[in-house]
């Protein structure tokens, strides 16, 4: 057999035939430059992080970075990972570095042909049993700060963390002034106005209906409906299921709160922003599972009563036409 006048045999031949001296140095040369490119780009992206940093509300490609925070949940987090957790994870992973260096000058066979008989080391064993517990402990102490934020709702009174997860709270946040029931469906999210009684659906939209629109939303995010909240407003957000177990998740607010059929579990956010956030399921539910967005529309308080009040009135549709056109809205 053969494929545009070559036998498979020849092509095998051409293929895996050993190389002569000078291509095997011209085959590293290559494949050296090819390593050090991936490692210019990957160093480039680490000391530039404004050429792979996360956009405001949805992913970017290449982007090293979490995406930017626009509540106080997702202002204790980015601090938290940012701060004591990436510090801690750098310095261990210098720490270690450092021994097997040690070990490998130190204790080859050329440098220690007599090695020590010794077992055990009292002190040593002390400590790689001490250092790691201290190291937890202070991880823990902001950690269940910050997930004591997250599951506490607002009464108005409580201070929150915020960017100061050493305080004892130095945020102020509302009581809810909206409360939205999120139900999650094989393959769609439902939102309802709990004080209101009303609700609609928001599905993936088609390829053909996303690029008509001006401007285009990013591909598997776009929604037909978005969620519409008002800006510095908190909003309750009451998450359950349908069918099978989802999770409500938008990186830019901090939360992911599972959505478990016959359980009704809770989360909140006050966004400090316009503009459209972006967010997924998180939870594998099905083959659908990576076509079930989310779209948080974030507008004023004037625009959410006026969208709100043609919602009563009318339906989704209607509520809609009452929003600025996206163009108009802060860049998301």
């Amino acid at each position: 057999m053969s494929r545009g006048g070559v036998s498979y045999a020849a092509q095998f031949a051409l293929n895996f035939s050993p190389l002569k001296p000078d291509e095997r140095d011209l085959k590293g040369v290559f494949v050296a430059g090819k390593f050090l490119r991936s490692i210019g780009v990957a160093l480039s992206a680490a000391f530039a992080p404004t050429l792979a940093r996360a956009a405001e509300g949805q992913p970017s490609p290449g982007e090293i970075g979490m995406q930017d925070s626009v509540t106080p949940i997702a202002d204790s987090i980015h601090v938290f990972h940012n701060g004591i957790l990436l510090w801690t994870a750098v310095l261990i992973s210098l720490l270690v570095l450092a021994l097997l260096i040690v070990v490998i000058v130190r204790f080859n066979a050329r440098s220690n042909p007599t090695p020590a008989k010794f077992s055990h080391n009292t002190l040593v064993e002390v400590i790689w049993t001490a250092l790691p517990v201290i190291i937890l402990v202070v991880i823990a102490i902001p950690s269940f700060a910050v997930l004591t934020d997250q599951m506490t709702m607002p009464d108005g009174q409580r201070k929150y963390l915020g960017s100061n997860i050493f305080s004892f709270g130095s945020v102020d946040v509302p009581a809810p002034a909206v409360t939205v029931k999120v139900t999650g469906s094989q393959w769609y999210w439902t939102y309802e106005y709990v004080d209101q009684q009303k609700s609609f659906d928001s599905t993936l939209l088609d390829e053909a209906t996303r690029l008509a629109q001006t401007p285009v939303q990013p591909r598997l995010l776009a929604v037909d409906n978005m969620l519409v909240v008002p800006v510095n407003a908190t909003v309750r957000v009451q998450v359950t299921a349908a069918d099978v177990i989802h999770a409500f998740a938008v990186p830019s607010f901090g939360i992911i709160t599972d959505a478990v059929p016959g359980r009704l579990n809770e989360t909140w956010f006050n966004s400090r922003k316009e503009g459209v956030f972006y967010g997924q399921c998180r939870e594998l539910c099905g083959k659908d599972h990576a076509f079930m967005p989310i779209a948080v529309r974030v507008v004023s308080a004037e625009a959410y009563a006026a969208w709100m009040a043609a919602f009563q009135a009318g339906s989704i549709a209607d509520a809609n036409a009452t929003l600025p056109p996206l163009s108009a809205a802060p860049a998301a």
